[in-house]
């Protein structure tokens, strides 16, 4: 199957005389998919019960009669005004114990039980209309889980959801009392009916009370997507996606992905770099208007994980946003590029976000494929030319690579309840490894801890909290080269220091006897260069020592293919380590220009340049924001 475009379509927001026109324009630019719906709750039940319909079922039918398939969206992140005279206290609660208000958009707490019962019966009444409908060909439930921070509520619901949680799960209030630690400043329970969500504590509190919290708190999103999805399955053939978010590790993707058949993600590169990315001001400035040469692609491989090898860019930035401390243009051929990136690692459609930039409310500085006035804006012609483009290449399928990194959700939630230090983030140290890996030229893939595991020639295992003795076990009986660390194995489930002292891995002599988290004023120098920051573990044992500091500490173990990692490198010791690694594991590296990545599918090599200048590499002249690719022979 060949990769297609699509865009985002909000026929409510236009009149209805002009959405034949808007879909006849979306068909000659090439694009395949519109979206929509996903936010039209009040249009299509403008007071309780009463149903209309009609407008969407004519907005279907003018879409697909120019030859568009539609993705139709469950309206559930956008419920009406008169969803809280039914539901007053759907409303998520903050951490200071205040409500969100209505006003924007994802104003519900997941663990509302009433609020869910609506959305099942919403989803239910638009798979009956639409689930056989010829144009419907997918379904994205709800929008953006966790948008504006809204995973954990601290709302009566949740709160009594989370009790009846932690009842399943330690099934006496004397086990969580000894599985938490709560005889530390006298916190032990009486009953579950005592224990609250861990917020207004006066001072930080109990790390394994916050981290159960956490899962509970992802559970509820799970079980949201989960009770929508039940409720289309019997109603549809066509695949169920959600559109997940970029830098968001609030909820585990892979326990919601589950229940989906297609992974998707809201791409918007400028935007990340602005408001995510806490890389120095000069990188910033040279990548201002193209994005992180390596933060879409990450997602690319996280998504394509949780979709389970299939997966969609539902939103990719086409211009300016509006929602970013600054909203540069994107240089010119940077919305083909990311399209073209984004089918390298395996996409099987990217949509636009949106087709017209809206004139009124929260989102009318975000550019879209047309102008307010309905010219076309710059990336119009891009989409066609991807379009086009697309017509002349073979399908396009993924390749195994041969380096992979093991992602975890919950280890994110771990680092962000007790990070010791302040610069310690998770999802950072996995983009460091990942993006000095590309440097050497590399493709990889993410997994997630459950997935096998002999196929990489090299595997790493950054900062994953707890190993359990099964994944060590199979970890240590890899072949090819497995590097483990920093901070991995470093506490057990519930959130308590193991014994024996960790990593404990089976056949790798080397304990951490202390830890310590560094300013930035105070890298630890390696021996052969470079340096330790943010991190750094004193390890012991009789493991071989493969890399030091000036002062003769181990930060590099190993035995055998086996290694542990025990710092946090900079960019130099990292590239260094990571390329040594390769050599070990038979993998070919090769130093890449700034700003260029390649990524190698079954059939082709691309190459994706993000620099603003062009370069010429592997005999090819890749231009400035240029793709270029060419047959693996």
């Amino acid at each position: 199957m060949k990769p297609e475009l699509g865009v985002c379509y909000y026929p409510e927001h236009w009149p209805e005389e002009i959405w034949a026109e808007d879909a006849r324009r979306m068909a000659e630019t090439g694009l395949s998919w519109a979206r929509i719906g996903e936010f039209a709750w009040s249009r299509l039940e403008p007071e309780p019960g009463k149903l209309s319909f009609d407008w969407l079922d004519r907005a279907i039918d003018t879409l697909g009669a120019a030859g568009l398939k539609v993705v139709l969206g469950t309206p559930t992140a956008t419920p009406p005004r008169w969803m809280l005279e039914k539901h007053p206290d759907m409303l998520a609660v903050d951490a200071r114990g205040l409500p969100r208000k209505f006003g924007s958009r994802r104003h519900y707490c997941f663990s509302h039980a009433g609020y869910r019962a609506e959305c099942v019966r919403i989803a239910r009444l638009l798979g009956e209309r639409y689930g056989r409908n010829r144009h419907v060909q997918a379904w994205q439930i709800d929008n953006e889980y966790a948008c504006h921070d809204t995973v954990i509520s601290y709302s009566r619901a949740a709160a009594e959801g989370f009790r009846d949680w932690l009842a399943q799960r330690y099934q006496s209030v004397q086990a969580l009392n000894r599985a938490w630690g709560n005889v530390f400043w006298s916190m032990d329970y009486a009953d579950f009916a005592e224990i609250d969500p861990p917020n207004q504590t006066v001072t930080e509190p109990n790390p394994a009370h916050v981290m159960a919290w956490r899962r509970y708190s992802s559970d509820a999103v799970v079980a949201f997507n989960a009770a929508q999805a039940r409720a289309l399955r019997p109603l549809t053939d066509a695949p169920l996606i959600h559109n997940y978010m970029g830098w968001e590790v609030n909820f585990d993707h892979f326990d919601v992905g589950a229940d989906l058949d297609i992974a998707s993600w809201d791409s918007y590169p400028i935007g990340f770099l602005s408001d995510r990315l806490r890389d120095d001001e000069a990188h910033k400035r040279r990548y201002l208007r193209q994005g992180d040469p390596d933060m879409q692609a990450l997602h690319h491989d996280l998504y394509r994980a949780v979709g389970r090898g299939r997966w969609w860019v539902m939103e990719q930035q086409p211009g300016p946003v509006n929602w970013a401390p600054f909203n540069p243009a994107p240089l010119p051929g940077m919305p083909r590029l990311w399209a073209w990136e984004a089918f390298a690692h395996g996409a099987e459609a990217v949509c636009y976000f949106r087709w017209r930039q809206a004139p009124f409310a929260q989102e009318q500085m975000h550019a879209g494929l047309l102008r307010p006035d309905s010219a076309a804006a710059p990336a119009l012609a891009e989409a066609a030319q991807v379009a086009r483009e697309i017509a002349e290449l073979p399908e396009i399928r993924p390749a195994v690579a041969p380096v992979a990194i093991l992602f975890d959700y919950p280890s994110a939630w771990a680092w962000q309840t007790q990070p010791q230090g302040a610069t310690f983030d998770y999802f950072e140290l996995v983009l460091a490894l990942y993006r000095s890996l590309r440097k050497l030229g590399l493709s990889v893939d993410i997994l997630p801890g459950n997935a096998e595991l002999s196929s990489p020639k090299l595997l790493l295992v950054p900062g994953l909290f707890a190993l359990t003795d099964e994944l060590k076990v199979r970890l240590a009986a890899r072949e090819g080269i497995t590097l483990v660390g920093p901070r991995s194995g470093t506490r057990t489930a519930e959130f308590a220091l193991p014994v024996p002292l960790p990593p404990a891995l089976p056949g790798l002599d080397t304990t951490i006897a202390l830890t310590e988290s560094l300013p930035p004023s105070a890298d630890m120098p390696l021996a052969q260069g470079g340096a330790m920051t943010r991190w750094l573990e004193h390890i012991e044992g009789s493991a071989e020592t493969v890399e030091e500091t000036i002062a003769g500490q181990p930060v590099l173990a190993r035995s055998g293919g086996l290694h542990y990692l025990a710092g946090w490198p900079d960019p130099p010791a990292l590239a260094r380590i990571l390329a040594r690694a390769c050599t070990e594991a038979g993998i070919e590296t090769v130093e890449m220009p700034e700003g260029l990545r390649r990524r190698d599918t079954e059939t082709h090599r691309f190459y994706i340049n993000y620099a603003a200048e062009p370069v010429r590499f592997d005999g090819l002249e890749i231009p400035a924001a240029g793709v270029a690719w060419k047959e693996i022979t």
